[in-house]
């Protein structure tokens, strides 16, 4: 790195050169390019940075940022029926000013000595979320869901000794991917096909793909594509056949009317936490869990954290921490850990719990009747579009649904960009990840919609289509 060009910079700390001067003096070097000595030259950038000048005032600098903000189209302002892995759902007041207290916002990792009540909040959500997917053991949240998946699949990849996994043909593309280069070089991902008619897994085509070679198989329910996954206990089933571990992605916002995944078959439950009071910040936050049942082989394979409860010396006192600590790769030399875990989404954690404590059983309920009461009636209402399928797929849907637009003559590509006019998100685009499909959208309802909204909506599209 070189300052040259850019003394006295207001944005860059010591950048006055009598004190560069100093700060190489006492450390014994004659230059800044010395501090880089050991990055080949060959990856040196030998030029300045084509970079606009500062501005010299912080008010200055606050406008034009403010500026840059205002062109954002966010939805504030925008009627939102965009899903697709980062939903919006109503985020109460109290998840907001729990994660933003101090003793939570800026603890990072650390030992029970530097600990403010964040062990315990952890502790707290994992109990809360283990209740919820009717398992007994959950993990310090992932980044996402595709870390969460990915993990759980090299988890039963452990356990097994085998190296293939099946994995549905309705899974998302992007989080596919992820998973993909999560499990290479040595796992196997292999894809089952879906019914065309309701979505479902082809269960010939599981039976025809898995074998001895099979550590698990994964599916999704609800799918990517909204729709429920009826066969969940036989697919498990099939699995547990051939010896193979059964694992089940869930949005947990439908586990107030869908049963667990434990109650089919379920031996690692994953899922993403963000529906749990997290706002859609332009993609994120985002955080993904892991579950399982209390038995050895499933909690020594965990990579991540996971805290426990345990007596102090002091009589009827107790205490938080981390629970068979070794297993980690903070408790390993990191070549020796079964996985490396950084950087991991535990202030998403603390907020999950505070959502769950909040809404308890019975909101979790009235959460799931509502999105589906409300996404049924747009999916009905879709279906009085002349040339409109309001769901592709034969199947009950939770949350989301693929709208079918193919007998119209506009594209979802021309839908959208008119639906943007007037300020609507429309469906995510599924013509180049699902090109079987065609001209179909991922369209998103929840509890934040409103009767009026899905009318809106409804009413923009017959525009848009009959124009």
């Amino acid at each position: 790195m070189t300052l040259k060009g850019f003394e006295n910079h207001p944005y860059i700390p010591n950048s006055v050169s009598e004190i560069q001067k100093e700060m190489l003096s006492e450390i014994g070097l004659n230059n800044l390019e010395e501090l880089h000595a050991e990055v080949p030259e060959e990856l040196k950038l030998k030029e300045n940075m084509n970079l606009p000048k500062p501005f010299q005032s912080e008010y200055e600098l606050k406008r034009h940022v403010e500026g840059l903000l205002n062109k954002n189209k966010s939805c504030k302002e925008y009627l939102n029926f965009l899903g697709a892995g980062c939903w919006q759902h109503y985020v109460p007041a109290i998840c907001d000013e729990i994660n933003s207290r101090g003793e939570f916002l800026t603890a990072y990792g650390g030992e029970p000595y530097n600990d403010h009540g964040r062990f315990q909040a952890l502790f707290e959500y994992q109990s809360l979320i283990a209740e919820l997917v009717d398992m007994d053991v959950v993990n310090v949240p992932t980044m996402d869901w595709s870390q969460a998946a990915a993990t759980s699949l090299r988890m039963a990849s452990r356990i097994t000794g085998r190296k293939e996994i099946l994995i549905p043909k309705t899974i998302d593309k992007e989080k596919y991917l992820m998973i993909k280069n999560y499990c290479s070089p040595d796992i196997t991902l292999v894809q089952v096909e879906y019914s065309k008619e309701k979505g479902q897994l082809e269960l010939d085509d599981l039976k025809n793909k898995i074998s001895e070679k099979t550590a698990g198989v994964y599916f999704e329910n609800p799918s990517f594509l909204g729709f429920v996954e009826e066969n969940g206990q036989e697919i498990s089933n099939t699995a547990h056949e051939f010896g193979a571990v059964s694992i089940v992605g869930v949005d947990p916002s439908s586990l107030g009317v869908l049963a667990p995944p434990s109650q089919y078959g379920a031996d690692i439950v994953c899922g993403e936490l963000q529906p749990l009071g997290m706002h859609i910040n332009y993609g994120g936050g985002q955080a993904g869990f892991i579950a399982t049942r209390d038995e050895e082989k499933y909690v020594m394979e965990y990579p991540s954290r996971l805290f426990g409860i345990a007596p102090t010396s002091v009589e009827g006192e107790y205490g938080f921490g981390d629970v068979a600590y070794d297993r980690t790769s903070f408790g390993h030399l990191r070549e020796h850990g079964k996985e490396y875990v950084g950087t991991q989404s535990a202030l998403w954690g603390i907020t999950a719990g505070v959502y769950l404590a909040t809404m308890g059983p019975k909101g979790m309920e009235e959460l799931g009747q509502n999105i589906m009461q409300k996404s049924q009636y747009a999916v009905n209402k879709l279906n009085e579009i002349k040339g409109v399928v309001g769901s592709k797929f034969n199947s009950v849907n939770f949350k989301e649904f693929v709208v079918d637009f193919n007998k119209t003559d506009k594209t979802v590509k021309e839908i959208n960009k008119a639906l943007m006019e007037k300020r609507i998100f429309g469906g995510k685009d599924l013509s180049r990840d699902f090109p079987e499909l065609g001209q179909s959208a991922l369209y998103c309802v929840t509890e934040i919609h409103t009767k009026t909204d899905i009318d809106n909506l409804i009413n923009a599209i017959k525009e848009i289509v009959y124009k």
